[in-house]
């Protein structure tokens, strides 16, 4: 079996942290979201991926190659233009055939339950989320074990069953695809193909996520995520750990990566290859550190994503933070991550401000940021990529 793999998108509101790279390839406990996705799939027993690509889709193609290092074939399909969930589906046609499985680049799922998906004998299944908020999301109205209706956000949710968005489909419906007309959004929904395959009397069932599941959509959800796989991660310690540094519970180093004496260590954390941690630095749990990064003296480092290339030499905090390749950090920035009120941050997505649910969130800042020595970076602040500050400034 097959598994369609949706990774077309930009990632609009995770800017700046996608001005380089798709969304599908930011980083969560070391390794691009998509790996995970495709890991989990692999370990269900899919044997090819299609994927679905567009914005800077040579990034996903020159790391994932032709599968066959994973034992699996790849197949890339460009999507001219980004139309809905049925559109790019669509441009799975040719490359499938019976039974797949379609996936969303962004959604992190089980193992177990896409294995369960594949055991499915209907003509199409959802996989659907108990969740308390139910009219935030497209729910399934259901009859027995098949799903009657699909509903977007309604008033009144007839159950509390969300749409998670992974499917499974029969070759039938690129024939129901094709057919799909253009919503209020001016998109062509998946969602609308599924209700046209309901009402000609298909057998749709439907599959109730048990699992955790990780839909990131905004820049924090990938700090959600990043916790949530470290509590699962098995370590690795393959660099050099001087006799003086402390690492507590469980902590991987890359290989080439030099932990120095002093360094005090509390995992869940990975660190990558080839990087130059402490002398007398503090990295606290849930916190995810790319490759060729140095943490130097006197830096504390809490529940962040740190990303490769990035320096972050001395007397410098940083908490709840997402930070991109190649910055640099001056001596002494500090990185707020609590609002002094308690209440929650909110943070410029797309122009607006939106409220991120979160009572600690840091920086999001882009790649090749610099900040000038004594910087202060106030809570839920945005900072473009290739942006710099002036020694002593405050950045809000």
């Amino acid at each position: 079996m097959k598994a369609v793999v949706l990774a077309a998108g930009e990632g609009t509101r995770m800017r700046p942290l996608t001005s380089e790279i798709p969304k599908v390839m930011l980083p969560i406990a070391n390794k691009p979201m998509l790996e995970h996705i495709v890991d989990a799939a692999i370990e269900a027993g899919i044997e090819g991926f299609v994927f679905i690509t567009g914005y800077n889709e040579e990034s996903i193609s020159e790391y994932f190659g032709s599968g066959e290092e994973r034992g699996v074939t790849i197949d890339y399909v460009h999507q001219k233009e980004q139309l809905g969930t049925a559109n790019a589906i669509g441009y799975a046609k040719e490359y499938v055939k019976d039974k797949f499985i379609v996936l969303n680049g962004d959604v992190l799922v089980s193992s177990s339950h896409i294995r369960r998906m594949t055991e499915r004998k209907e003509d199409a299944v959802i996989t659907v989320k108990h969740v308390e908020n139910p009219s935030d999301f497209g729910v399934i109205e259901i009859s027995g074990d098949n799903v009657s209706r699909i509903i977007e956000k309604p008033e009144n949710p007839p159950t509390d069953l969300a749409n998670a968005g992974i499917y499974l489909f029969r070759e039938s419906i690129f024939e129901l695809i094709e057919k799909t007309p253009l919503s209020p959004r001016e998109e062509y929904e998946i969602t609308d193909s599924l209700q046209m395959l309901i009402d000609s009397d298909a057998n749709v069932g439907y599959e109730v996520l048990e699992e955790e599941w990780i839909d990131i959509g905004r820049p924090w959800d990938l700090l959600d995520a990043n916790a949530v796989l470290l509590e699962d991660m098995k370590p690795v310690r393959s660099g050099l750990v001087e006799p003086n540094a402390t690492l507590i519970g469980d902590v991987s180093v890359g290989e080439g990566t030099l932990i120095r004496n002093g360094a005090y260590i509390i995992g869940p954390v990975v660190i990558g290859k080839d990087c130059d941690i402490g002398p007398n630095c503090f990295i606290r749990p849930s916190t995810t550190i790319g490759d060729r990064v140095h943490i130097g003296n006197a830096v504390e480092v809490k529940n962040c994503i740190i990303m490769d290339d990035t320096k972050i030499g001395h007397l410098t905090y940083i908490g709840d933070s997402i930070i991109g390749r190649k910055c640099n950090f001056g001596a002494g920035t500090k990185v707020a991550n609590l609002r002094h009120d308690g209440r929650n941050i909110k943070v410029n997505i797309k122009g607006k401000r939106t409220d991120s649910g979160r009572r600690k969130l840091g920086v999001i800042m882009g790649d090749d940021v610099h900040t000038g020595i004594n910087t202060s970076i106030n809570v839920g602040t945005v900072m473009k990529s290739g942006s710099f500050t002036k020694p002593g400034e405050l950045v809000r």
